[in-house]
This record gives C-alpha cells, sequence and structure tokens, in this order.
C-alpha cells in the first residue's frame, strides 16, 4: 500500500512542485538507501520464489498447512515482483507518477490487493496452527483442507473487495495535475481499508497467539507424575463356566510413569507456538506504524515528515521478505527440501 508524498529521497528533492524538475543528483545516502531497497526486492522475489518452487516439486507439500504457505508465498511474489519496483521508481521522481493514470489504478489494486492478502494468510496460518494445537482431534486431515481451502478462498475474495473499490468511485487515486497516485483518501475508503486489510486481522492473531499461549502453557504444566495404586484385593476373573476357574492377586500394587522430558507432540507443540508467535510479532512491527499513520493522518488532516512516511511504507513491505523466512526457518523439511533441491541442480 503507497501514501502519498513519501520519499526515501527527501535529502536531496525539494518542496517544488513543477511537473518538468522531476529529476535531481542523489547523494550518496539516497545511493546507497536505492541500493539496499532493490536488494530488498529481489531478496524477496526470489526466497518466495524458491518456497513457491519448493511446494510444487515435493510432492509431501501438496497438502495443509503447505497450501497456506504457498498462498501467502504467492502474494508476497506479487508485491515484490508488481508493487515494491514500482514504489521503488516513483521514489527516484519525488513520489510522482509519471506513467499515466492506467498503470496507476493497476498498481494501486495491485498494491492494496497484495498486501492484504499477504496479511490475512498469516492471519490464515496462525488460525490453522491454532486449530491445530487445541483442537487436534477433531481438526482432521480432512477438515483441515477443506477449511484451509475457504480461508485461502475468503481471503483473495476480500483483498479484492477492498483493493478493486476505489475503480468503481469511491475515492480518486490519481491526479494529472500534481502527478500523485495514491490510495483513495476519501474518509470512509480510509476506514474500511484499514480496518478490513489490517485491524481486524491484528485483532484476529493477537487472539489467536493468546489461546495458543494458553493452551501450550496448560499442557507443559500439567505434566505431571502420575500413579495408579489398584485396592489390595483378590480378583477372580472367570471365563466360562465349564473351564476351570481363574484367580490372582493384586497386592498394594503401584504402576508410576514419569516422562523425563517432552514428548514429540509437545515439542511440535512448542516449535509451532513460537513460530506463530515470531510470524505475528514481525507482522505487527511491519505493518502497525504505516497503519496507524493510514488511519489518522486522513481523519484528521494532519502530516508527518516525509521520510517517516517512507520507512513506515517499506518497514511494511519488508514483511513480505520476512513471512517466508520465519515460516521456513521453524520446518526442518523445508531446510531438507531446500539442500535436495540445491544438490539436483549440480
Amino acid at each position: 500500500m503507497t501514501q502519498p508524498n513519501v520519499t526515501v529521497l527527501s535529502a536531496n528533492i525539494s518542496g517544488g512542485s513543477e511537473s518538468g524538475n522531476l529529476y535531481r543528483p542523489f547523494s550518496v545516502f539516497s545511493v546507497l538507501t536505492l541500493t539496499l531497497l532493490a536488494m530488498l526486492v529481489m531478496a524477496t522475489f526470489v526466497w518466495n520464489l524458491l518456497v513457491l518452487v519448493t511446494i510444487l516439486r515435493v510432492r509431501t507439500f501438496h497438502r495443509v498447512p503447505h497450501n497456506l504457505v504457498a498462498s501467502m508465498a504467492i502474494s508476497d511474489v506479487m508485491v515484490a515482483g508488481l508493487v515494491m519496483p514500482l514504489s521503488l521508481v516513483r521514489e527516484l521522481y519525488s513520489r510522482r507518477w509519471i506513467l499515466g493514470r492506467a498503470l496507476c489504478q493497476v498498481w494501486i489494486s495491485c498494491d492494496v490487493l497484495c498486501c492484504t492478502a499477504s496479511i490475512w494468510n498469516v492471519t490464515a496460518i496462525a488460525l490453522d496452527r491454532y486449530w491445530s494445537i487445541t483442537r487436534h482431534l477433531e481438526y482432521t486431515l480432512k477438515t483441515r483442507k477443506r477449511i484451509s481451502n475457504v480461508m485461502i478462498g475468503l481471503t483473495w475474495l476480500l483483498s479484492s473487495v477492498i483493493s478493486l473499490s476505489p475503480l468503481f468511485g469511491w475515492g480518486e487515486t490519481y491526479s494529472e495535475d500534481s502527478l500523485a497516485c495514491q490510495v483513495s483518501q476519501a474518509p470512509s475508503y480510509t476506514v474500511f481499508s484499514t480496518f478490513g486489510a489490517f485491524y481486524l486481522p491484528l485483532c484476529v492473531v493477537l487472539f489467536v497467539y493468546w489461546k495458543i499461549y494458553k493452551a501450550t502453557k496448560f499442557r507443559i504444566g500439567s505434566r505431571k507424575t502420575n500413579t495408579i495404586t489398584p485396592m489390595a484385593e483378590v480378583i477372580e476373573v472367570k471365563e466360562a463356566e465349564r473351564r476351570p476357574q481363574m484367580a490372582f492377586t493384586v497386592r498394594h500394587a503401584t504402576v508410576s510413569f514419569q516422562t523425563d522430558g517432552e514428548t514429540w507432540r509437545e515439542q511440535k507443540e512448542r516449535r509451532a507456538a513460537l513460530m506463530v508467535g515470531i510470524l505475528i510479532g514481525v507482522f505487527v512491527l511491519c505493518w502497525i506504524p504505516f497503519f496507524l499513520a493510514e488511519l489518522i493522518i486522513p481523519l484528521c488532516s494532519c502530516d508527518i515528515p516525509p521520510v517517516w512516511k517512507s520507512v513506515f511504507l517499506w518497514l511494511g513491505y519488508s514483511n513480505s521478505f520476512f513471512n517466508p523466512l520465519i515460516y521456513t526457518a521453524f520446518n526442518k523439511n523445508y531446510n531438507n527440501a531446500f539442500r535436495n533441491l540445491f544438490s539436483r541442480q549440480r
């Protein structure tokens, strides 16, 4: 998502409004900043594309929850391939759009669509982990597949509704006079888009992680020594009237069992809870500055320095880089698949 009048080159670009004066010399700091942003774009695209290729080539990944990861990778690849490069070009021209109205509308729609889908895919993964930890008996593979497909469909449907609404008259995205290309600043659309794209999924993921934390803490805390002490009495077992009677005596028998370490399932749940926690934490840190500014500025008619707007914008984009890193770091299957993929190429 984009924000008007933002530039990482503010140190070199004056506030003049002449449409012909779009290009200014770059300082060393500006060149370094643009280089880092270009590296971020390439790294985000390559890493998410690698995740997609791995899911497609490894047959064991053709199931839940990897379909959710694939949906997240698709949205993040689109952010890196369609949104970030044009945003970087826009920075070169003092946040002015020189590519025309049609491409502006396409770019803004892709921006909102991909970023919103990326955020809701994170939410879907958190919900899937929550149900698999807290309801693993009822949350069977068949149920999990059906629910995950529904979540993926709703993710892209909601993202499409939010991104395409301005095309049907809900605010303006392009101004030919000022060469401005921006998300619709209509107050009603601002509230609708920010709550639908961020604040609602934020509430969901925070609630989900709180429940995951409580469930994981309860299970680990309840793992204690269990003792069974039968009563000391003679128990007669009669199999049939014609057969000899059999009897055995249990005298104060005590059966004790204790797990010295975590079970396999407890380790899996702990890793899943940690992964979801880091995924949610990075998501909040990356996007909350941008969406706070996106909601407050149009409603209060106030402003913040352009350099901070630019920082907030690219910090949000960087979430698409961190998503695959976090998920694959906590999944040994992906690490093994990556090694096999590169070894075959050799």
